[in-house]
């Protein structure tokens, strides 16, 4: 009888072993469990289809022994000229493939559509749901066995995760991390914030167009996302939060040199992932996402991140709604004094001990037994976080707020819910009744506003009608309405604000958002009109248009819709299938449960 072999050394973490005597040329230890293989195969027997596989890969220069048997890893990017979010993320690309070469894989980068909040009209979210669904259909149609995900800007990180997530292969996220602090004069900014802010100044007069053009060179100074607790920064802050990405990456600023060793530490990473089979299903449960919700209240994030998570959830399969929200708010106090609802900025929260020491003093509030990419349990990915800076990220017992900086409202004017940043508002219009002034569409709104013969002053409440996801469309960030010129020469700086619209993370205001069903489809904020009271109560989480339910119907059946805006091409199909705010506004078809099988790659 013939001794057993020996087994083969043990290979290092992520390292395919090396083959067994007796592997047939060509083959290797494990190639056939991989996704991949299916495109690849091992002999020529195998097939006409596997070998024009083979054969166009040696086209594109590659030797065997460069892939076959090895994982093969997508490298999706989003890198753009257009994106100053995301110009570096070329250079980030390479860092990754970087890490996937040195952990025994094989990188493939695909570019794929890019969202830059900054440039593409008439709002990026229009095109969420495209670059979800070209996500998911590239990683299903490709022979990848795992994916890095870059991205960051808005949309990127929901529209990367929703795509991933719907495909279910091991995967990692890259956030392209936060800009530079801006500076002007003798004053440190925050891009989004203090654009704003100047922007009113200058229409009350109180600047001119010098200052405004020294401001144009300072606000953003480098690649990345806005450097305050923007939509942007709160997105990738939930990415890390849900476990898809390498600890502490999100805070990482773009043009520090660590951004680049965390993109080589994902691309290693996900090789890990793929020899593990980790896949997002078992990554992205609903105990994480509920982590994400926590994490993005206790930062005091964007109202955006509501209706993103919501999406996400639902393509993970987890029903997450306004009302989950809104009950943990109130058991989370806001631990970030970020921008803008508190003072510091990205770089400042890094330093600190970004988001994993945020989390450190949340804990009791998270699921520290639920399993990350990085690992078995955040309960270790934790071990060992430290806070380094108490004004920065807040002890417990001094909170910037004792809950959440979002809240959900209910009442006749939002049966389905609306939203709240009510941290970033004046206190006193948390308690508000007022006359309305309404506006059809937001080019009404600019072109009317200064205007003196409206009469508004700092106790009405401003309206803005067909800016939802099928009114605006695309749901805009048009939700800080902008304040009459001459109410800002008069120091006016908030009044409450009321629309189906969003807002961009980085502004502030009692701006009550999301209202759903939306105005464009025949929800009650269409019925409104000039002089109706309108009442906001924050602590009571209601809205309410202050007219009787007959008066409601007799408006309703007067109602008209518009005329549809699209009449073919994408807008037409966005049209026909997107959801109100409080589902998320994904795609109907994309949402809803099912299984698509596998491609037949032979």
């Amino acid at each position: 009888m013939n001794a057993p072999r020996p087994d083969p050394p043990a290979a290092p973490p992520g390292i395919p072993p090396a083959a067994p005597p007796g592997t047939p040329p060509g083959e290797h230890p494990g190639e056939r469990r991989l996704r991949s293989h299916q495109w690849y195969g091992s002999h020529l027997h195998d097939g006409l289809r596997s070998f024009s596989h083979r054969a166009r890969t040696r086209q594109l220069g590659y030797l065997p022994e460069e892939h076959l048997g090895k994982p093969v890893i997508a490298v999706v990017n989003t890198w753009s000229d257009i994106n100053p979010c995301h110009v570096h993320l070329r250079e980030r690309a390479q860092a990754v493939k970087r890490g996937v070469w040195q952990a025994g894989g094989f990188p493939l980068e695909f570019p794929v559509a890019t969202l830059s909040e900054t440039f593409q009209k008439p709002t990026p979210m229009l095109y969420r749901n495209l670059l979800a669904m070209e996500t998911e259909e590239l990683l299903r149609s490709y022979p990848v066995d795992g994916a890095v995900l870059l991205g960051g800007c808005d949309k990127s990180t929901p529209a990367l995760l929703m795509g991933a997530a719907s495909a279910d292969l091991p995967a990692v996220f890259v956030p392209a991390g936060p800009m530079l602090p801006g500076h002007w004069r003798n004053e440190v900014l925050g891009s989004g914030t203090d654009m704003w802010r100047y922007w009113d100044d200058h229409r009350a007069g109180l600047i001119g167009d010098r200052e405004l053009a020294e401001l144009e060179t300072g606000l953003a100074r480098s690649p990345g996302l806005c450097m305050t607790m923007g939509t942007a920064a709160t997105l990738t802050a939930a990415a890390e939060a849900l476990g898809v990405t390498v600890p502490g990456a999100s805070a990482i600023p773009a043009a520090d040199s660590g951004h680049d060793r965390m993109a080589a530490a994902s691309g290693r990473l996900c090789v890990d992932l793929v020899h593990r089979d980790l896949r997002l299903s078992a990554v992205l449960t609903r105990e994480a996402y509920e982590d994400a919700v926590t994490t993005v209240l206790a930062l005091g994030g964007s109202t955006n991140a509501v209706i993103h998570l919501i999406a996400m959830a639902g393509r993970s399969g987890v029903r997450l709604t306004l009302d989950d929200f809104d009950r943990i708010a109130r058991t989370v106090p806001v631990l970030a004094d970020l921008r803008p609802g508190g003072r510091h900025l990205m770089e400042d929260f890094h330093f600190a001990g970004g988001l994993p020491g945020l989390l450190t003093r949340i804990a009791d509030r998270l699921h520290q037994e639920r399993p990350t990419v990085a690992h078995p349990t955040l309960r270790e990915q934790l071990a060992g976080a430290l806070v380094h800076n108490d004004e920065v990220i807040r002890p417990r017992d001094r909170p910037l707020a004792e809950e959440g900086g979002l809240a959900v409202l209910r009442g006749n004017l939002c049966p389905d819910g609306a939203v709240i940043k009510h941290i970033a508002a004046e206190p006193r219009l948390l308690r508000h009744t007022g006359p309305a002034v309404v506006f059809p569409d937001y080019r009404t709104l600019q072109r009317t506003i200064d205007d003196p013969a409206l009469g508004i002053t700092p106790g009405h409440v401003l309206v803005l009608q067909n800016a939802g996801p099928v009114g605006g469309p695309g749901m805009p960030e048009y939700g800080m309405l902008p304040l009459p010129s001459y109410l800002l020469e008069r120091g006016v700086r908030d009044m409450v604000r009321i629309s189906d619209a969003r807002m961009s993370g980085t502004s502030y205001g009692a701006c009550v958002l999301h209202i759903a069903p939306e105005s464009a489809i025949g929800g009650p904020l269409a019925l409104v009109r000039d002089g109706d009271l309108i009442t906001l109560d924050v602590p009571a989480r209601t809205l309410r248009l202050e007219i009787t339910g007959e008066e409601l119907a007799v408006r309703r059946a007067g109602w008209t819709p518009l005329p549809d805006r699209y009449e073919r091409g994408y807008g037409a199909l966005y049209t026909e299938h997107i959801t109100q705010a409080d589902t998320g506004c994904d795609f109907g078809f994309l949402a809803r449960p099912g299984h698509n099988p596998e491609p037949y790659a032979g």
